[in-house]
């Protein structure tokens, strides 16, 4: 073989072959679908909600027992059988035990948001509450969103106690304030539930394989914050 021919004709490099090789493979890079976190459904919050609900009406039975012992001890006298069992006294109830059921509820919810965005129930179904730049709540923006998403069932209970009186008719209204928050969902444009509006916060639907589970978002948060 002359040369010449030997001499125009250059010998591939590996860094050229990987080169070529990722040419080859571009397109179908491009042409993947990427899945990206959409606003999560209605009905998706609310299961998440009763599963959370299990745990919250156990820390809220716990609060309540260990904080009835202690008004008994310290504002009443203890009988010895049930027909000398005192209410509570209205103070009580209303300054002591109150507060702190909504500060186990503010505690339970801020705790998750704070570290991971999401509770229990909300992992299961890959939900994640952030606000509206993306980040993780703080404990004054998860206290503002409980608060906003407790106005309407408020509301409602108060009509209901106008209107009725009753306890069953008062219950009814709260539950249809709750189950408002969401419905509003599917006439809002964005899909946002009335608590999203109010508090600048939203609920999302992560994709499965960008999923954190709950205990790795707590470490991510922690590095974060180191």
């Amino acid at each position: 073989m002359p040369k010449s021919m030997s001499k125009s004709t250059p010998k591939a490099t590996p860094k050229a072959a990987v080169k070529s090789k990722s040419q080859r493979r571009a397109p179908s890079n491009r042409n993947s679908e990427v899945e990206e976190p959409t606003i999560a459904k209605p009905m998706e919050r609310v299961i998440a909600i009763v599963y959370d609900g299990m745990l919250i009406l156990a820390l809220l039975f716990l609060v309540g027992t260990v904080l009835t012992v202690i008004g008994t001890l310290l504002t009443m006298q203890t009988g010895t059988d049930s027909a000398q069992a005192q209410a509570l006294p209205t103070w009580y109830q209303n300054f002591i035990m109150t507060p702190s059921f909504i500060l186990t509820l503010v505690g339970f919810y801020g705790m998750f948001w704070r570290r991971g965005g999401q509770t229990l129930g909300m992992q299961t179904w890959r939900l994640k509450t952030v606000n509206n730049a993306g980040h993780l709540l703080t404990w004054g923006q998860s206290f503002k969103r409980i608060l906003a998403a407790c106005l309407m069932p408020l509301l409602c209970g108060i009509i209901g106690s106008l209107i009725g009186g009753s306890r069953a008719v008062l219950l009814t209204s709260v539950f249809f304030g709750f189950i408002f928050n969401y419905v509003f969902c599917l006439f809002n444009r964005r899909g946002l539930a009335v608590q999203d509006m109010l508090s600048n916060t939203i609920t999302l639907k992560i994709p499965k394989v960008e999923h954190e589970g709950l205990w790795s978002g707590f470490k991510n948060r922690k590095k974060q914050q180191k």
